[in-house]
């Protein structure tokens, strides 16, 4: 089914000769699926370098890294604009009929081109709906110690929503993890000991980012703090929080030796 036909079944009001189109995608700075499972894509949306909402709806998608593949992130109401210095500020409102479908449903679109803004009535057979899931789309949960993988645009999330089933695991345990730069491929071993485990110590991390670590604060003060979207988080090994700290810590320099993360990486001793 097409998308303009399955919505106009849902809210008769919206036609394609109202509405303009905005697939969302890479900006060079943010992934707007992140700003999405953090709620903030409306927001986010409303920053724009022109008049590109010039009808009265914006019907959002999100690329997805599937092929063709784009989320639907809801129906808006354009209300007005205003030029802030440098970008038009969008006041916006979410049409709530559309709402039960926002990251449930996925339509099939090959984008002509980088176009981001499209004339709805243009595209109306081009885009097809392919799945509609029967839950909204969320943070994955957690599947365990020895399969997490976090880029920080995830632990953001996990950690300013306290994401029950990641909290429960990981403020349950002690350890050591490992921080990949993948950007160089610089390694960073560090151990949560204390209270609260590694949910705790990775809390540090996602709110400034170096986590009072020396080298990594060094970094992004050279490089800037958008430059920590290339950290990704991963855990070498567990212990109970009842294992010592010098257990931990013993722990800790196995995996400094082993990874070289002291002569090649970010770990000064």
């Amino acid at each position: 089914m097409e998308l303009f036909t399955f919505l106009h079944t849902v809210g008769n009001e919206l036609i394609p000769e109202k509405a303009k189109i905005h697939l969302a995608g890479w900006n060079g700075f943010q992934n707007p699926l992140d700003v999405y499972l953090r709620g903030e894509f409306e927001e986010w949306q409303s920053w724009q370098a022109k008049q590109n909402f010039n009808r009265e709806y914006i019907v959002s998608l999100i690329q997805m890294s599937e092929s063709n593949t784009w989320l639907f992130a809801g129906v808006y109401r354009s209300i007005s604009s205003v030029w802030n210095e440098d970008h038009y500020d969008y006041l916006t409102q979410k049409v709530e009929l559309f709402e039960p479908y926002s990251g449930r449903l996925k339509v099939t679109f090959n984008r002509p081109g980088r176009q981001a803004y499209l004339i709805a009535e243009n595209w109306i057979t081009s885009i097809t709906i392919s799945e509609l899931t029967s839950e909204k789309l969320v943070i994955e949960s957690f599947k365990g110690y020895q399969n997490t993988k976090l880029s920080k645009a995830h632990l953001d999330i996990i950690v300013s929503q306290q994401v029950s089933d990641w909290k429960s695991a990981l403020s349950s345990v002690s350890g050591v993890y490992l921080i990949t730069d993948l950007a160089s491929g610089k390694l960073y071993v560090g151990s949560a000991t204390g209270e609260g485990g590694i949910w705790q110590r990775w809390n540090d991390y996602s709110f400034t980012a170096h986590g009072g670590n020396k080298q990594l604060y060094l970094l992004l003060r050279e490089k800037g703090i958008e430059y920590s979207s290339n950290f990704q988080y991963s855990i070498l090994e567990i212990a109970d929080t009842h294992k010592t700290k010098d257990e931990i810590l013993s722990r800790e320099s196995y995996w400094k030796d082993v990874l070289g993360s002291k002569k090649f990486g970010y770990n000064d001793k």
